[in-house]
């Protein structure tokens, strides 16, 4: 009988530095050479001893390598993950991370987005809260799950958190599309630009304090929390936006004792284009009996410069709650609500450095959740009633409307599937029927392109595989569906790189 083949999923590693690279020496900690081979080869969670074809990893745009490969032991979920791993020349001081550092990770990423289902970005702990936020408004339309992680101590120390830390950023990245910049620590996922550093030295470092954890692994699985997943719904592919702004903004906590004069001071640093400014509690800064601290706020907005407030509590909002916080709003700050500071420092480094954005249009944009990074109205939360979704469980009730919808689907009844979709769209986006197939497969061999665009506006993602391995463009393009295609190419649709070795098409 011929042994069971199960799937497996492709994620490059990209190794930009950090302490779980780090191995002992007469100088300290300094880099380990040949992480792959010393780190993750002799431990069997990573390596299942199959030999593995080497995987392509572009450079740049003219250079593709060849990189060893090696491949996880089957998981719970009937997959294997087979990855590579691609390490920056010059690793990058966390400490002394800047724009070129995060655009260096993201060419990495956009470079070889054809080529892997996840990536899992490996980076030190002191500007991992910053990195990862300012990835997620860098890179637009992302249909896969872009991790990042790292340790307090190294792989190679005896007591260490970094095996557990890339082991479950490995699989979460090669078993769940998650199309979201995350972090991943201490056995739970956050959504990136949510996260902020609580602890020098715990092994729980970083923290969400606004928003739930997407994932957990437990005892006996991994726990996806599939109503919080931020989903792209615009037809756009994926895009990074390599311009920001860092120069031109600066961050102010407020104090007691802090004078209009010292505020005044950094309001007119030359060429300063922004400040988040850091209040108490709901958003409150001192205001004087003479009004000079408004004043001064006043005049840098008429000045143009975009004022942000965010909250130096952990976890809470900034809002007109007190007499304070109104007076600040009323002057033209923007409340941040429950923004972290280095979201919101990313934010606006990114959107000061698109050309052309009126002044009105990145207040408005600040005031509004992007990529997730602020709790948007409770109107939005359309799933918020939902539990969490096991996949290892029974889905028979699920499953019975997802044949329902597949019916639909096939008859091209357009409205069924919109009525469907507004009341249950969380559980059906994410539902399978025998073959594997999502509701997007179904509709890419349809004739209807219109039930397709509607899958799409909904957050339907155009990266899944069903058993045989084929994509919704894949399926389109065997079946002659070129309406189908095209609209899902413009979705940012890709064929899978399994797909194209199997048609014999180049990399």
């Amino acid at each position: 009988m011929a042994a069971i083949q199960h799937p497996e999923s492709r994620v490059l590693i990209i190794m930009t530095g950090g302490t779980i690279c780090m191995k002992e020496s007469p100088q300290g900690l300094v880099p380990a050479t040949g992480f792959m081979d010393e780190a993750m080869r002799p431990r069997p969670s990573f390596n299942d001893g199959s030999i593995c074809e080497p995987l392509p990893v572009n450079i740049s745009d003219k250079t593709t390598e060849y990189r060893p490969s090696l491949r996880t032991p089957i998981s719970k979920y009937s997959r294997h993950v087979r990855y590579a791993l691609y390490e920056f020349p010059v690793l990058l001081d966390s400490s002394s991370i800047s724009s070129a550092g995060w655009s260096q990770i993201a060419a990495c990423v956009q470079s070889n987005y054809a080529l892997y289902d996840g990536f899992v970005i490996l980076h030190g702990t002191d500007s991992l809260a910053y990195t990862a936020s300012a990835l997620s408004f860098m890179m637009s339309a992302l249909g896969k799950p872009v991790i990042l992680t790292g340790s307090q101590a190294s792989i190679f120390a005896l007591q260490s958190d970094a095996v557990d830390n890339l082991l479950g950023s490995l699989i979460i990245a090669g078993t769940f599309l998650i199309p979201e910049v995350c972090l991943f620590f201490h056995r739970t996922l956050y959504r990136g630009n949510r996260t902020t550093k609580i602890s020098a030295t715990a092994f729980d470092a970083f923290g969400s304090p606004n928003c739930e954890a997407l994932a957990r692994v437990t005892g006996i699985g991994i726990d996806v929390n599939w109503s919080l997943i931020h989903r792209a719904t615009a037809l756009e592919r994926f895009n990074v936006q390599f311009a920001l702004d860092t120069a031109h903004v600066a961050c102010l906590r407020i104090f007691p004792g802090i004078t209009p004069a010292l505020l005044d001071s950094v309001l007119k640093v030359p060429g300063l284009h922004g400040l988040i400014l850091e209040t108490f509690g709901a958003g409150n800064a001192p205001s004087g009996p003479d009004g000079a601290f408004i004043d001064v706020i006043k005049a840098a907005i008429g000045r143009g410069i975009v004022i942000v407030s965010v909250s130096q509590c952990r976890s809470g909002t900034v809002s007109p709650l007190y007499e304070p916080a109104t007076i600040l709003g009323n002057a033209g700050v923007v409340f941040g609500h429950d923004l972290t500071t280095e979201a919101a420092l990313t934010k606006l480094f990114c959107l000061l450095a698109l050309p052309g954005l009126p002044y009105a249009e990145i207040v408005r944009q600040m005031s509004i959740p992007l990529r997730g990074e602020m709790t948007a109205l409770p109107s939005k939360h359309q799933f918020a009633h939902l539990p969490l979704l096991d996949l290892g469980a029974s889905l028979s009730s699920e499953q019975v409307r997802f044949t329902e919808l597949g019916y639909a689907i096939a008859a091209g009844e357009l409205d069924k599937i919109k009525s469907m979709l507004d009341t249950e769209s969380h559980v059906l986006l994410l539902a399978r029927d025998y073959a594997a197939n999502t509701a997007l497969h179904l509709a890419a061999v349809s004739g209807e392109v219109e039930i397709v665009r509607e899958l799409l506006r909904r957050g339907a993602s155009v990266h899944e595989r069903n058993a045989a391995g084929n994509t919704p463009l894949g399926l389109a393009d065997k079946a002659g569906r070129s309406k189908n295609a095209a609209l899902l190419r413009e979705a940012g649709a890709l064929l899978h790189v399994e797909e194209k070795e199997k048609e014999g098409m180049g990399l």
